[in-house]
């Protein structure tokens, strides 16, 4: 018998505190059309379907678990996995990218510097967390990049590292002011009012709230994408994407989350460059080969995502052999997928995952009648 290199997955779910539960989650839902027979808790929360090698959560095929591909390490990385296992249990770095499924909020990387000393100069409490002296000193430093990032590194460390009661006392005077002005018809965009009060109503007294005044904020639409290179500060808010990284569940959190905070690394180790929205917005290419095909190269080489946009109008579609083993995840239709290197016919459905080793095609006789949508995460030498 010829060796199997095509094959279904079995997929583990992370119940992390910030997922929606039950079927409010597009995970659950993704895990139910998968496998009917799935048992959904409506009250536990799906917050990540993790497809791949990791030793918090392997995918299995059957009995076996499918092997790992060897990660880059990185120093820092290394070191922390070294030190603190129990809070970073890898040695990998973590480059990420986050593919838009709905609308989808995201904070990522500094802000410009124009909108950054514009918070701090509209929005008191802020400057009270980051003092005047390292404000002014990063007003001074506006146009020099090095100096730039030196002071915005003092500013940030500075806000991170404040007194708990003054920063308490801090969100709560800016919280009851923009709520009082909000309530009285005032435009609150000047201090952020909409996001600052939805996220201490989700995390109240977290320092994090404050943390929309040095990051952006980052909406994308449906197939659109941010990138997030190891070190870049971000925080996912709301919405449902896919997300492809580096093999690796390393972390370092400082805000809005009851996860293990690490504000000393956090600061230390973040890129302090000032950027605007548009240059966090990773862009797609269509495939000059597969107009079926659109391509998200990051550049980093531990990923490359594809996604898979088959019309309606198909009845039949060639899932093309890479030099690279891939998987693949169908987020809307079914297909019957057939490859000499399979045990058997697979069926498709909404949720399934397949592995789809180097140099293996698969061909799909499409079944549903409005296409299929499916993304296929790759590593393209």
């Amino acid at each position: 018998m010829a060796e199997v290199k095509v094959f279904p997955l079995c997929c583990v779910v992370q119940s992390y505190a910030w997922g929606k539960v039950g079927l409010d989650s597009e995970v659950a839902r993704l895990v139910l059309g998968g496998d009917p027979q799935a048992l959904i808790e409506e009250a536990r929360p799906y917050a990540e379907l993790w497809m791949g090698a990791h030793p918090k959560g392997d995918a299995l095929i059957k009995d076996n678990r499918i092997s790992q591909r060897t990660p880059p390490m990185t120093e820092l990385a290394a070191r922390l996995h070294a030190q603190f296992p129990e809070h970073y249990p890898d040695n990998n770095h973590k480059p990420e990218m986050a593919i838009a499924l709905t609308q989808f909020e995201g904070l990522c990387g500094f802000r410009t510097m124009d909108e950054i000393l514009g918070f701090l100069k509209n929005v008191p409490e802020f400057r009270a967390l980051v003092g005047n002296e390292a404000a002014e000193e990063l007003q001074s430093a506006d146009g020099d990049p090095g100096r730039t990032s030196l002071a915005l590194k003092k500013c940030f460390t500075r806000m991170m590292n404040c007194e708990k009661k003054l920063f308490v006392d801090q969100l709560n005077m800016l919280v009851k002011r923009i709520s009082e002005e909000e309530a009285a018809g005032k435009d609150t965009s000047g201090s952020n009012g909409e996001l600052l009060l939805r996220l201490h109503s989700q995390y109240p007294g977290d320092i994090g709230c404050f943390s929309i005044y040095f990051l952006n904020r980052i909406v994308l639409q449906p197939g659109e994408a941010m990138f997030l290179g190891a070190n870049e500060p971000h925080a996912y808010l709301s919405g449902d994407c896919v997300e492809c990284m580096a093999c690796s569940d390393n972390t370092v959190r400082a805000g809005l989350t009851p996860k293990y905070i690490d504000v000393d690394t956090l600061c230390e180790m973040l890129n302090y460059s000032p950027a605007p929205v548009s240059a966090k917005i990773f862009p797609c290419v269509r495939d000059n080969a597969d107009p079926c095909v659109y391509l998200y190269d990051p550049p980093v080489p531990d990923f490359t995502v594809m996604r898979i946009q088959i019309p309606a109008s198909a009845r039949q579609y060639t899932v093309s052999a890479l030099d690279s083993a891939s998987i693949l995840l169908v987020i809307d239709g079914e297909a019957i997928a057939t490859s000499a290197a399979a045990l058997s016919d697979i069926t498709l459905t909404r949720g399934s995952v397949l592995f789809i080793s180097a140099n293996e095609s698969v061909s799909l006789q499409v079944t549903s009648s409005s296409g299929m949508t499916m993304f296929r995460a790759c590593c393209l030498l």
